[in-house]
C-alpha cells in the first residue's frame, strides 16, 4: 500500500473553514470542519437513534428498513440491485432478506430462465409494516432537520449527492 507523504498532499479547494489546525507546529485535524468526520458522526448518531426505535417498535434493524424501503421503491428488485442502490454489502442484504422472508414481510419470484435470480417484493404484511415504519422514519427525519431552512436543506442534499458521486459514482 502506497503512503502519501505530507508534501504530496494537494491544497484543498478554497474553503471558508480549514479542516486542519496548527498545534505547536504539528498539523492536526479540526474535526468541527472536517467533512468526513461530521458525516460519520451524524450517520452514527442517526443509526443509533433510529435503529433502537425500529428494533423496539417493529422488530427490524436499520439494514432491514433500508432494504424494505428499496423493495417499496422498486418492487421486483434483485438483491444485487438493492446492494448497488443502497451501497450495502451482499451479505448484509441477504441476511435481511432471509429474516424478513421468515417473518412473512416479503416474497420473491424466480424467473424460469435463471433459478439463481430472485425478484423480491413486499408482501401485504410487508406493505403494512413499511407504512408504519415510514411514518416513524419521516418523524425522525423531521427531528434531524429541525431548525434548517428549506433552502439550506435543499443545498445540503445537493451537496451530499455530489459528495456521493465524487467518491462512488454509479
Amino acid at each position: 500500500m502506497a503512503v502519501t507523504r505530507p508534501d504530496e498532499i494537494k491544497d484543498p479547494a478554497e474553503r471558508i473553514a480549514n479542516p486542519t489546525l496548527d498545534r505547536d507546529g504539528t498539523l492536526i485535524l479540526d474535526i468541527d470542519h472536517y467533512a468526513p468526520f461530521l458525516l460519520n458522526a451524524v450517520s452514527s448518531a442517526w443509526g443509533r437513534k433510529t435503529s433502537a426505535i425500529y428494533r423496539r417498535d417493529f422488530g427490524l434493524g436499520l439494514v432491514d428498513w433500508r432494504v424494505m424501503a428499496m423493495l417499496n421503491i422498486e418492487p421486483g428488485i434483485t438483491a444485487s440491485r438493492i446492494c448497488d442502490v443502497i451501497r450495502l454489502d451482499k451479505a448484509a442484504v441477504s441476511r435481511s432478506l432471509k429474516q424478513m422472508l421468515e417473518k412473512g414481510l416479503l416474497h420473491f419470484e424466480q424467473p424460469s430462465n435463471d433459478p439463481r435470480k430472485r425478484l423480491w417484493r413486499l408482501s401485504e404484511a410487508g406493505q403494512t409494516s413499511h407504512e408504519a415504519v415510514l411514518g416513524v422514519a419521516l418523524a425522525c427525519e423531521r427531528d434531524l432537520v429541525d431548525g434548517i431552512s428549506p433552502s439550506e436543506l435543499d443545498t445540503f442534499l445537493r451537496v451530499m449527492r455530489q459528495m456521493l458521486s465524487n467518491i462512488d459514482p454509479k
